[in-house]
């Protein structure tokens, strides 16, 4: 780059040497006509002049004449003749003065070549360095007048120095074996042209963020050994038209060059969500294009050029129906969360590197953890060593393990001073979720209660079942809402009045509430019906027109469950009034509570699986 600032410059000095060179012109002092002019020719000083017949005289002086204003004598001059001036006069003075008259007009400055020059040519050099500059770029790297925008900024990584593999792939067996064919073909394709089985051009890997899907794709690449070409779905798309497309052309040429080869992308909703009739001005269009030139790429892959399209994304509902057609992404695959033994071994993957105490279970911190996905299970393992770190253990400990568990489900302790009144409410509202949870029916168990500030919230009650639960039936999902209700039910009826505490447990109740009648059919007054997926109102998948009473239907029956379950929490929270006070006072002397602590200030008996994991105090 500084090579091409010298050249540029270089030019434009070239360009005011020659523009001086043709200028040629003398620089001349402007003086009065009288009297400096006319003494000057009387005392026989001017030695030629020449004059225009606008009045203008240029001339010469025979030695330097000081002149006013002027900081040094001057020899060349230029003046004008005042139009009452007499003529003849003059005439007779320069003729006294043996002034020489010159027949050839005054200098009128620089010609129209030098004006030029002086005018326009920096910014014609300026103009020509950028379209050499561009044409240099486009001969580089890449073809057409986008130049480098048009290439696609994958990340190419040689199957050599792909280090993951599938041992480094925990916990989602059933998504290895699916890809371990993939791996198969690109390590032996002649094996399947032999029966013409033809390997699927495009995986698509599907799940909920965290599950370890961009973790698979290298993994592939690792087993397979194979350049590994990695691009997000954003990276495509830019605000000049036409770069999407041209950089799916360029990576999918890229990949066949390199074939055998995986191409990865990343996120492909950000290009691949569906298209719809009415395309607005501006924003979709470039999305839209690079979506057909991906359509097109795949479809036009030749039989055995052994490049496989690997693609990962969060909700593959919205992807556009041409990308999952057989020939496209003809294969799926969900990444599902891990059961109790996936995350086992996703846990002895990610504490390989941890020096770990002897008294470290990681089978009860598997049992401790349903729901958690491969990316939260790393993170809990280094929130333990950073713990221990802190505490300058020489190991990781299996009390740095329960804390580090503590703060990733409960949230980060705040040091904020409650208030008697605001602790008192506090209680009695934490007390209220875990009494009604432990007395409902269908209700996970309590883990753990605590009345100390915690993220947005200032108190916390943990429920968790004793195994992974996938499915769920109706009296688990209104046990849900009697237990969310439960708090802000306990405040109504101890201090009869109602605060903003309970806004994140409104919403949750609302949305399962919501769900059980709109999605799961779990409505007597409506039965099995569905919304639409998507937001806009008016028309159900299957393109049917969803009436405005069946919205009103659905509103009211939202709310009958919301109230039935307000109403008996509100009862059975009356009725054990006196558990109510016992588990609040305990919780206002000791501030948190594990399992067998609350339901022995509850006066009830732990349940009868104890908990896998007792999380610390």
């Amino acid at each position: 780059m500084r090579r091409y600032v010298v050249v540029i410059g270089a030019l434009l000095l070239i360009n005011w040497v020659v523009a001086g060179a043709f200028y040629g012109g003398t620089a001349r002092a402007t003086i009065a006509y009288s009297p400096l002019f006319l003494d000057q020719v009387n005392s026989g000083d001017v030695q030629e002049i020449s004059s225009s017949d606008t009045g203008s005289i240029q001339g010469n002086f025979r030695k330097p004449v000081p002149v006013p204003g002027v900081a040094q004598p001057v020899t060349n001059f230029k003046t004008q003749v005042p139009s009452f001036a007499d003529d003849d006069a003059l005439s007779t003075a320069l003729n006294k003065g043996d002034v020489t008259v010159n027949a050839s007009p005054p200098d009128t400055g620089p010609g129209v070549l030098v004006s030029l020059l002086v005018g326009f040519g920096p910014v014609l050099l300026l103009i020509a360095a950028f379209v050499w500059l561009s044409r240099r770029a486009s001969s580089l790297m890449g073809s057409g007048p986008l130049g480098a925008f048009s290439r696609a900024r994958a990340r190419r990584v040689e199957g050599e120095a792909t280090h993951t593999t599938f041992a480094d792939v925990a916990g989602i067996d059933d998504a290895k074996d699916e890809l371990a064919e993939i791996v198969d073909y690109l390590r032996r394709p002649e094996r399947y042209r032999r029966l013409g089985g033809r390997v699927p051009r495009g995986v698509l890997l599907s799940g909920a963020p965290g599950t370890g899907k961009t973790l698979l794709a290298r993994a592939v690449a690792g087993e397979a050994r194979v350049p590994f070409f990695s691009m997000s779905a954003s990276e495509f798309v830019e605000m000049i038209v036409g770069v999407g497309a041209s950089r799916v052309r360029d990576l999918f040429a890229q990949a066949k060059a390199a074939a055998p080869a995986i191409v990865f992308i990343d996120e492909l909703g950000a290009i691949g969500r569906a298209r719809t009739a009415g395309t607005l001005p501006g924003g979709n269009d470039e999305r839209e294009q690079t979506l057909n030139q991906i359509l097109t790429e795949m479809d036009g892959f030749e039989p055995g050029t052994g490049v496989v399209v690997l693609a990962a994304t969060n909700r593959a509902e919205v992807l556009d129906p041409a990308l999952l057609r057989p020939g496209r992404f003809d294969r799926r695959i969900a990444v599902l969360p891990p059961d109790i033994a996936g995350r086992r071994r996703i846990l002895d993957v990610h504490t390989q590197s941890l020096p770990l105490a002897a008294d470290v279970d990681l089978d009860a911190l598997a049992a401790a953890t349903p729901g958690m996905v491969g990316a939260d299970l790393a993170n809990l393992a280094n929130e333990a060593a950073l713990l221990a770190t802190r505490r300058d253990h020489e190991r990781v400990e299996q009390r740095d393990f329960n804390d580090a568990l503590e703060r990733v489900i409960l949230g980060a302790e705040r040091k904020l001073v409650l208030s008697p009144d605001e602790r008192r409410r506090t209680a009695y509202h934490e007390a209220g979720h875990a009494l009604v949870g432990m007395l409902t029916p269908g209700a996970d168990p309590v883990r753990k209660i605590s009345i100390i500030p915690r993220g947005h919230a200032l108190g916390v009650t943990h429920a968790a079942p004793d195994a992974d639960r996938f499915n769920y039936d109706e009296r688990s999902l209104l046990a849900r809402i009697r237990v969310a209700i439960a708090g802000r039910a306990a405040e109504e009826l101890v201090f009869h009045d109602r605060t903003t505490g309970a806004e994140s447990d409104i919403e949750q109740l609302t949305e399962v509430a919501h769900a059980m009648v709109a999605r799961w059919g779990m409505s007597t007054e409506l039965g099995p019906i569905a919304l639409p997926a998507s937001e806009a109102p008016g028309a159900l998948a299957a393109g049917t027109a969803v009436s405005e009473s069946t919205h009103r239907a659905i509103d009211r029956e939202v709310r009958r469950i919301v109230a039935t379950a307000r109403a008996d929490a509100l009862k059975l929270l009356r009725d054990e009034r006196r558990r109510l006070d016992h588990l609040a006072e305990a919780l206002l002397e000791q501030e948190t509570l594990d399992q067998d602590a609350a339901y022995r200030a509850a006066g009830l008996e732990p349940p009868t699986r104890p908990a896998t994991v007792p999380l610390a105090a």
